[in-house]
């Protein structure tokens, strides 16, 4: 039993690349948590995709025994926490499980966008925050500017804020002085019933789900009967250990420790993060505030290639869910396409991470549809419904009105790039609701809807801004607008592969990009093949792909030449024929570019 006076339970906030994993190793290195032998650079990233990256995607943990200067005898826990906004949920729970944070800033690049989210974060659960300013030893390091930075930005003393090089390792052993100095104990009573949040989990194939714990009162031991409060379910104890940052047995938790557990869990649905753990015998008055469910913002179709491995690519989504219960599935069938999912994601690097992991560790060739977003629609019989799938949509004449989600959007950008992020942003029909300066960088909040962003906003941003601009998001909630839906006829067949729900102000521009798109796309038939984009029965946009023609008249020679147009008009009624009865194929490359266009 450790004494809690000499226990420290800190997260490091930080962007996006600013050092916050190398960091990690550092203090792990100088704790001896590892031995040299077993060390690794960013030990805490356990997937390849976190590595190649250089991002965080799932919060990690460690325990480190630390002596102090002053000859006392210290337990560390430290959380490693996402930095994404995707993540944000789980950031915001790992620092619930914390009494203090390190912000971590880049000395070369100054605050980013989401280390202010994060911050607020901290401060909105009462965190005691020391800065450290990583990356002194560059030639671009500008200490006094980014201090001021980060008193005027986030308004934080950062007089005393510790300089360092995380990669040299220079200044880190200052780092863990402040950790037992500046950073409070935690708070707890052993006597009381168990209280404990969930922080994470994941599947192990071994011992089937991990659980991460933070201990807040009462004890945690093996053999104990415990109830999720939240699941309503119970279990019993199989193992209770601690990170170090390998898993190690130990004995049991007491109040302010951090560890995990397993119970024989078979799927990570079952364990909601921000949950509260007690015993089933001797629970716990109330629950821990904060908790909500993960629930998605975006939704795409996913669909294999070939259509014989959509059983393999069934089983590869159910192993995926097991390790990440905030990405959904469920299975939907495209006269395109064939049998896909339509899966839903946290946002669109969630997106991005689950197909490529779908691409990585099953070796599966998918196509993705064009991402959408939840709308919801209020229908004229006063019932409300979520449309997840543009090509679900009702009738019109029974719709009374759409809305959609809205999100309120930080940016921060040098001067230079400032006019061309807000035209960027008046493009995407956004509300402007602040504009400041803080030396030479500008901070833009605006407002914005979300199926604007989720089409190539961060990469038109990251393009204007020579990728100097960082963003940051959160939802907002949910507004009434002119939206319409947007189907692609092909040859007079609607493909539904390609519907989507636009604003009536961008339907045409967008429709003539898809037609134009598709044209060049989609190989030319014996007939001629019109390709229209339309709103209900009006057509805002049309190309027409010409039809291979072979030349009838070659073997007239001189002659009347009533006996040409005789013979085009012959092969023009052919054509007519053909072009009743002919199916278009469309290629899946076709596919494939055009929703790139849009994704």
């Amino acid at each position: 039993m450790t004494d809690l006076a000499h226990i420290r339970n800190f997260a490091i906030i930080a962007h996006i690349d600013h050092g916050k994993s190398t960091l990690a190793d550092r203090l792990i290195q100088l704790c001896e948590g590892l031995t040299e032998r077993e060390m690794k650079e960013q030990v805490l990233d356990s997937m390849d995709i976190e590595r190649e990256r250089g991002i965080t995607i799932k919060a990690q943990t460690v325990r480190l025994n630390y002596t102090a200067a002053d000859g006392e005898k210290y337990v560390l826990n430290l959380i490693d926490t996402p930095g994404h906004v995707d993540f944000s949920y789980e950031v915001n729970r790992s620092l619930a499980a914390c009494e203090g944070s390190l912000l971590v800033v880049d000395a070369s690049q100054g605050v980013e966008a989401q280390t202010l989210a994060n911050v607020y974060q901290a401060i909105a659960v009462d965190h005691e925050l020391v800065p450290v300013l990583n990356k002194v030893d560059l030639p671009a390091a500008d200490v006094p500017r980014v201090k001021a930075q980060i008193e005027d930005v986030i308004g934080l003393d950062a007089s005393d804020a510790i300089e360092i090089s995380a990669k040299t390792g220079m200044g880190v052993a200052d780092v863990l002085e402040a950790i037992v100095k500046r950073l409070p104990p935690p708070q707890g009573d052993r006597a009381a019933p168990l209280k404990a949040l969930l922080v994470d989990s994941w599947y192990d194939p071994y011992l089937g789900v991990v659980v991460l714990v933070r201990v807040i009162d009462g004890v945690l031991k093996k053999g104990m009967k415990i109830r999720m409060m939240k699941a309503k379910a119970t279990y019993d104890v199989d193992k209770v250990g601690i990170f170090t940052p390998k898993l190690v047995d130990w004995g049991e938790l007491g109040p302010g420790e951090l560890g995990f557990l397993t119970a024989s869990i078979k799927e990570v649905a079952e364990t909601n993060v921000g949950d509260t753990i007690t015993e089933e015998k001797r629970q716990t008055a109330e629950a821990l505030p904060g908790f909500r469910p993960s629930i998605p913002v975006v939704f795409c179709g996913i669909y294999p290639i070939d259509a014989a491995d959509f059983e393999d690519l069934r089983t590869a989504m159910g192993k995926l869910r097991l390790n990440d219960s905030s990405f959904t599935f469920e299975m939907e069938t495209s006269a395109a396409l064939g049998f896909g999912f339509r899966c839903g994601f946290l946002g669109l690097l969630h997106l991005e991470i689950i197909q490529e992991r779908l691409h990585r560790e099953f070796d599966l060739d998918l196509i993705a549809t064009a991402p959408s977003v939840v709308y919801e629609i209020k229908l004229t019989k006063g019932e409300t419904i979520e449309l997840h799938n543009p090509a679900d949509m009702p009738e019109p004449n029974h719709i009374e009105e759409i809305s959609e989600p809205w999100i309120r959007a930080t940016i921060l950008t040098p001067d230079d790039y400032l006019g061309a992020i807000l035209k960027l942003c008046e493009e995407r029909r956004g509300e402007q609701v602040d504009l400041s300066y803080v030396g030479s960088r500008a901070m833009v909040v605006y407002d914005l809807p979300l199926n604007e962003v989720v089409f190539d906003f961060y990469d038109r941003l990251k393009s204007i801004s020579k990728g100097y601009a960082s963003f940051d998001y959160q939802m907002t909630g949910y507004r009434a607008g002119d939206l319409v839906k947007m189907s692609v006829l092909v040859n007079g067949e609607p493909v539904d592969a390609l519907a989507m729900l636009v604003h009536r102000s961008k339907a045409e521009p967008r429709g003539r990009l898809l037609c134009e798109k598709l044209k060049d796309l989609i190989p030319r038939h014996m007939f001629k093949i019109p390709i229209q984009a339309a709103i209900g029965g009006r057509v805002v946009a049309r190309e027409t792909i010409a039809a291979l023609r072979k030349d009838v008249t070659a073997k007239c020679y001189g002659g009347d030449a009533t006996r040409k147009r005789k013979l085009l008009e012959k092969q023009k009624e052919g054509k007519k024929r053909m072009r009743q009865f002919g199916k278009v194929e469309i290629p899946q490359e076709a596919f494939i570019a055009a929703l790139k266009m849009d994704g």
